[in-house]
């Protein structure tokens, strides 16, 4: 499986995972308070500075992170313009921008093990209701893992269409493409469960 983080060392891989995701919650609660374009704007800029600091790597691999969102922000833009509130739709988009651009940082730089170390100690209190802490680390981890994973299937399961049809595929795939993710599923599962699964560790008797 692939991996998002950035496969090499930055300044920012010094920085404790709970210090950059504590950074990021305030950051993004704070682009929800601001209500003007300069704001966002300056927030965008910031997003842009931190990603360019990181590498010409991690700008490339943003730029594919980002690439979907224009095509959502303009379909809101062009409906808040028909509304009547062009400034509501540029202020969605600039928002929406910095937030990602925001949490890319956050991703390319925390290893996906620092990532779910942070996640089981914060899920440290589910213990007391029986939950083990460790199935939304898990789960996190997993979620993170497998969405390369699952445009890469995609994009081979595309070219292999198309090497044998000139029409596009368009829903065909959708059928073959879940049955190879429950196929994963299971494997994933059997190896979760070779390992010891995710119950809370049994504790003896004093």
């Amino acid at each position: 499986m692939l991996s998002l983080a950035l496969p090499y060392r930055t300044w920012a891989h010094r920085l404790p995972a709970a210090l950059k995701f504590g950074l990021l919650t305030l950051a993004m609660i704070g682009l929800m308070q601001i209500g003007t374009l300069a704001g966002q704007g300056a927030a965008v800029l910031i997003a842009l500075a931190l990603t360019a600091s990181l590498g010409r790597r991690a700008v490339a691999q943003s730029l594919v992170t980002l690439r979907p969102l224009v095509w959502i922000v303009a379909v809101i833009l062009i409906w808040d313009t028909l509304q009547g509130d062009f400034r509501l739709g540029v202020l969605f988009g600039l928002r929406v921008f910095a937030m990602v651009g925001l949490a890319n940082v956050v991703t390319l730089t925390t290893p996906l093990p620092e990532i779910v170390a942070l996640i089981e100690r914060l899920a440290q209190p589910l213990a007391k209701f029986g939950i083990s802490p460790r199935i939304p680390a898990i789960s996190v981890a997993l979620a993170i893992r497998f969405v390369p994973v699952l445009r890469a299937r995609y994009d081979t399961l595309t070219e292999a269409w198309m090497a044998r049809s000139a029409r596009k595929p368009r829903t065909k795939l959708l059928a073959p493409l879940t049955f190879s993710l429950l196929d994963d599923a299971d494997h994933m599962a059997d190896a979760l469960r070779a390992r010891g699964g995710l119950a809370l560790p049994h504790r003896g008797r004093d």
